[in-house]
């Protein structure tokens, strides 16, 4: 079981770091491909499909399939409900990206998101003193609050897909937060200490996080743990192409098709494995039993 750690957790973390970048082009080459009259439409049912699978995975039997359920749920309510939701606002009221030497460097819609600052402090409250989450961030600030007293002995259970759902949409609404607060040359500027500072701080902590990573031999598992694993060394990726350190080929998809078709296929393969592969092991525990 020892050697199998660390292809659990390449898999998980190349998992969830695949859903990324495939997630920003699928939204691109959507709006692309319907165009603004219809956009808006395709968001709405994004969303709900997302919300669909959520609700599969929340009657799923087996932990690994409700995991992935309720990551994919999150990377389509999040596309569908919130990003093309902020790109349709923002372009019905007439806000323009943020342009720097006749390129785009902050869309349009997240100049809209830092105003949800506020509903996402609420949501913060209700994780830090309103239950005893499994997050050992929330658990560290609720002992030196001495707070966890009040929150009753032991977290009611919870369905799995629920946990990765919100897990990936508060993360990815957090840093999306925190990136775009950085950018802002009120605040900070993205050539600002503070921004180096949370790039190198992300890749760092990510890597931190990597390592426990690797100690996990249950898949579902490693998956929920591979998302802030893969969300914090994200922030680092956004920066260095805000940098333009690199070309970030799922801003532009439709020049990208080759790359883009690849990584699908490689996501496609690990999905693929990693469920057959759980199958498989189910089967031969019930021979051997």
């Amino acid at each position: 079981m020892k050697r199998l750690k660390p292809l659990t957790a390449f898999s998980a973390f190349s998992i969830v770091l695949l859903t990324m970048p495939l997630g920003h082009a699928a939204v691109i080459l959507l709006q692309n491909a319907l165009g603004k009259e219809h956009v808006a439409l395709a968001g709405v049912l994004l969303g709900f499909a997302g919300a669909g699978l959520l609700l599969a995975g929340l009657f799923a039997s087996k932990e690994l399939m409700a995991t992935l359920l309720g990551m994919f749920g999150a990377l389509f309510t999040w596309s569908g409900w919130i990003e093309i939701g902020f790109e349709y606002y923002a372009r019905r009221l007439g806000i323009e990206p943020v342009m720097q030497n006749g390129v785009v460097v902050t869309r349009a819609e997240y100049l809209l998101m830092p105003s949800s600052v506020g509903f996402f402090a609420i949501i913060m409250l209700y994780y830090l003193f309103g239950v005893r989450s499994g997050c050992r961030f929330f658990l560290w600030f609720q002992r030196l609050l001495r707070f966890d007293s009040r929150l009753g002995a032991g977290r009611s259970s919870r369905n799995v897909a629920m946990v990765t759902f919100m897990e990936f949409n508060v993360l990815l609404w957090g840093f999306y937060l925190l990136l775009l607060f950085a950018y802002d040359e009120r605040f900070a500027g993205d050539r600002h200490p503070v921004t180096y500072f949370i790039a190198f701080g992300s890749l760092l902590w990510s890597v931190l996080l990597f390592v426990k990573l690797l100690k996990i031999s249950n898949l579902a598992y490693a998956i929920r743990y591979a998302i802030p694993t893969v969300l914090i060394f994200w922030n680092f990726v956004e920066i260095l192409g805000r940098w333009n350190v690199f070309t970030e080929i799922w801003i532009e998809p439709s020049k990208y098709v080759l790359e883009i078709a690849l990584m699908t296929l490689v996501l496609l393969i690990l999905m693929f494995s990693v469920l057959f592969g759980a199958k498989g092991k189910q089967k031969s525990e019930a021979k051997q039993v």
